[in-house]
This record gives structure tokens, sequence and C-alpha cells, in this order.
């Protein structure tokens, strides 16, 4: 099983090629946004909200190198936000409500969900598209209902999440590269 799962792998990330240009131009979004002095606002279930968490502490903590703190939040994070929320206004708006309250013109917000039918992103994505915040989807399968709802969509072509997972925190690596090194490029020319 494990050669196998090796294998699958491997396959799902060489579908990534083909998102290069996608992947590229939704990172420079995300470096854009913070060098204009907007934030990052991170939501996804489960795994993606693992994703979310570690993508936010690579941009306010260090990808690989040292430089100052930017701004990102990972919406998953605050559990008394989450089960207020949750218990006021139903679960499919424990994101949408932080957006509103968080979320600013210039800001993006990043939804992350292997399904793309995820009803508390859906909810954020409206909220943020609402408030005039650019949305980005890093989704799996088909896209689902987000594909259509995000201003950028990167979909993950796999019916099987632990592979659509692990592509993912590939391209959530590579963004935080992505924007380190133009954030780093930025402070140097000051």
């Amino acid at each position: 099983m494990l050669k196998t799962m090796i294998d699958d792998h491997i396959r799902c990330l060489e579908r990534l090629r083909f998102l290069d240009e996608a992947i590229e131009k939704t990172g420079a979004t995300l470096l854009n946004c913070l060098l204009g002095g907007g934030k990052l606002l991170i939501c996804g279930n489960g795994g993606s909200a693992g994703d979310a968490q570690h993508f936010a502490a690579e941009i306010i903590g260090r990808f690989e190198r040292d430089r100052r703190a930017y701004p990102a939040i990972a919406l998953s994070t605050d559990t008394s936000i989450l089960t207020a929320v949750g218990n006021d206004y139903g679960y499919p708006e424990v994101f949408a409500r932080q957006v509103d309250g968080l979320g600013r013109p210039g800001d993006v917000l990043v939804g992350i969900s292997t399904s793309g039918q995820s009803p508390n992103v859906v909810r954020a994505v409206e909220c943020a598209r609402d408030l005039g915040m650019q949305s980005v989807g890093l989704l799996g399968r088909d896209g689902g209902t987000l594909k259509d709802l995000v201003d950028k969509a990167i979909i993950v072509d796999d019916s099987v999440t632990a592979r659509i997972q692990e592509a993912h925190i590939f391209i959530l690596h590579y963004w935080a590269w992505q924007i380190e090194n133009g954030l780093l490029a930025r402070e140097k020319d000051r």
C-alpha cells in the first residue's frame, strides 16, 4: 500500500505542473495584498483548518528566512468565536461572521476546501465579496460550488482527500516561499 500511496502522491503533484501559471498568479495576488497593507484571512475545516493555521504561521512567523511579521489570520483557531457563532447563528456562519468583523477591502480571503462544497467556506467567500475583498479558493475534486464564487480558484483534480490535502500544503508552501521572497525584496529596497 505504501508504494501505491507514494505513486498516487507523485501523480497528483505532477498534475500541478498544469496549474503553474495560476498558482504563480495567485501567489502574486497574496503578495500584493500584503505589500499593499492588507491581510490574509484563511479558513477551512478539519485538515484544511490545520492547513489554514499552518499557512498563517508561515506568514506571521517565517517560512525559511528571518523577516518582519505580516498579517495573516486563520479563522479556525478561536474556539470561543467558533462555538459562540456556531451556537447563535449556526455552523455555516462561523467563518463569515469573522470575515464580516475582520475583513476590509484590500484583504484577501483564502478558502480551503477539498470538496469545494463546504457551506461555511462558501458563506465566508460570499461575505468577502460583499465587503469588496478578493477571494482565493484552494480546492479539490472538480472545485465544487466554490470554483464559481471565488476570484481565483486553484483546483487539485483528484478524488482522494489525502492526496488533495498533500497537494494543498505543497501549494501553500510555495506561496509562503513566493510571499517571503517578495517581502524580503521589498524590505531590501527600503
